[in-house]
């Protein structure tokens, strides 16, 4: 069911106060002015359509991350990082048919400026390993047609004080539940394990460059997840570098 109602709003709003700590988590200037690839915001590379059928497993996961993803998820998204200290990756939509997968879409993408860790922590500037689900969106721009709860909020507008090439970031987010409340907004600034260990780590808009922790992928991207992410197929993330998505 799609919540765009009072309640939603009013948590959007409730988070506004502390929005720029929450952003910071997810993406941010560094400081640099540099500019990235593309228009602002909408990153580069295309929408690879490539239908791979008869996959048993997500490909390059192995077994001690395979058995988190739970035998009633249906999607995938599954983010490969080139490398432990590379702030680039490679983000695959996967769609089980029956019993085997088929890798549907895929796009290039960014990840934490500094890599990846099985250890996050606020501030580290790597996005955190694991298998995590994907329950709410929400963003700048109006909903596209999402299947996930989505809150629509100028609260998540990027502070006009970092690079130009940032202010797009979060016209479409979709919140990766690391240290969240599920069935909250994207950012809601609850953090149950504590704010020492990060949080507002979602997919949103890529900017050409590395982010605070989150994964960052084209517009045209995120708009077909959230038009085909959806909660019946209990949707979930898998991500990291190559070498600990394999172990």
């Amino acid at each position: 069911m799609r919540i765009v109602g009072a309640m939603r709003t009013g948590v959007a709003a409730a988070a506004c106060g502390v929005l720029v700590m929450s952003l910071a988590a997810c993406g941010g200037s560094d400081g640099s002015g540099s500019k990235a690839k593309g228009d602002g915001g909408s990153g580069g590379g295309a929408d690879r359509q490539v239908r791979t059928a008869d996959l048993k497993h997500i490909p390059d996961v192995g077994a001690r991350l395979r058995k988190q993803i739970p035998a009633d998820s249906r999607q995938v998204v599954a983010v490969y990082g080139a490398g432990r200290n590379s702030a680039d990756s490679t983000v695959v939509l996967y769609t089980k048919n029956g019993s085997t997968w088929d890798r549907t879409r895929s796009w290039e993408g960014h990840n934490g400026k500094k890599g990846w860790t099985t250890d996050h922590t606020e501030g580290d500037k790597r996005s955190p390993v694991g298998v995590f689900t994907l329950s709410d969106a929400g963003g700048v721009l109006g909903d596209p047609g999402a299947r996930l709860p989505y809150t629509e909020s100028a609260s998540f507008q990027a502070p006009h004080y970092w690079a130009k090439s940032y202010w797009h970031d979060f016209d479409y987010v979709i919140a990766i539940d690391y240290n969240r409340v599920k069935g909250t907004s994207p950012n809601d600034p609850t953090r149950p394990q504590g704010q020492s260990k990060g949080g507002g780590i979602w997919l949103h808009m890529d900017h050409g460059s590395g982010t605070s922790a989150c994964v960052s992928l084209p517009k045209s991207g995120m708009r077909y997840l959230l038009r085909t992410l959806d909660p019946d197929q209990h949707p979930m993330v898998v991500m990291g570098d190559e070498a600990d998505l394999k172990s």
